[in-house]
């Protein structure tokens, strides 16, 4: 009793098919994490770390200056304006404006620069093009960009928010 069977062809094999199945799942998974991977922009990654560690020092400095002038601003936003008030232990600080700017702790293409005017001794406004909310970082220069307050604040805030040398954490 010689009875022969057909066998199917490789192709119609379900084990075989079965088998393959987990390769070439990964092999798509992978091609689809490189193409996502390096179509998005990861702007929390430097390059150039001899760059930013210069940068810290020029930093560190500022900040340094800030506390050797006992520089002191509160800082209040409305909706669509802010204002600031400066005191210092120094003599002759009025600057013909100051720059503040809001850096987002994620995203940087929410980062936002502000220029304040003086309206009088020690004191500034700026108008916003929109309402600010959100957790940001503050960095409040001068026009000669050799002294730094920095801060961080939960936007909007119910009372006006004090950026000094003091301390680094507010709001």
């Amino acid at each position: 009793m010689n009875q022969e069977n057909a066998v199917d062809p490789w192709y119609k094999q379900p084990w075989l098919w079965f088998l393959l199945i987990f390769p070439g799942a990964a092999i798509i998974w992978c091609i689809t994490m490189i193409t996502v991977s390096l179509n998005i922009d990861s702007s929390m990654v430097t390059d150039d770390y001899a760059k930013e560690g210069r940068g810290i020092a020029m930093n560190v400095a500022r900040d340094q200056t800030a506390r050797e002038m006992g520089l002191q601003a509160s800082l209040s936003f409305q909706e669509r304006s802010a204002s600031l008030s400066m005191e210092t232990n120094q003599s002759g600080l009025e600057a013909p404006y100051l720059i503040l700017n809001l850096f987002h702790p994620t995203l940087t293409e929410y980062d936002q620069t502000i220029q304040f005017r003086p309206t009088g001794e020690g004191q500034y406004t700026a108008t916003l093009n929109q309402p600010i909310d959100g957790r940001w970082y503050l960095d409040l220069r001068g026009p000669n960009n050799n002294w730094r307050l920095k801060g961080e604040a939960t936007l909007p805030l119910s009372r006006p928010l004090t950026l000094d040398t003091r301390n680094d954490d507010q709001g």
